[in-house]
């Protein structure tokens, strides 16, 4: 299972917040399934972001990509450092994440 293509797929057929704020009130809300970090976010952001995840009780998948390469990934012409999949569509992303 290809961890990418599953990820686009949430994308595209389910329901996902992108950016750091988005993320950090869906998070504190006890919203999502899964959150997705890239690897060049600033440190204290993903810090908070992996602490408040925690707390909620939320998995969080750390990309080998940075967020450039996430953003072209979810077909999004801006960088991605951190999103949230809130509902995973038709994808399989929450078991590809547990394989890594």
């Amino acid at each position: 299972m290809d961890l990418e293509k599953e990820l686009r797929r949430a994308v595209d057929t389910g329901k996902v917040c992108f950016g750091f704020k988005q993320s950090e009130i869906n998070i504190l809300k006890g919203n999502g399934q899964l959150v997705v970090i890239s690897n060049n976010i600033p440190k204290e952001r993903g810090e908070r972001v992996e602490h408040i995840a925690s707390v909620s009780e939320i998995p969080v998948l750390k990309l080998e990509k940075n967020s450039l390469q996430v953003g072209s990934l979810c077909g999004k012409p801006f960088p991605v450092s951190v999103l949230v999949v809130l509902d995973k569509g038709k994808s399989k992303i929450l078991a590809a994440a547990k394989k890594q």
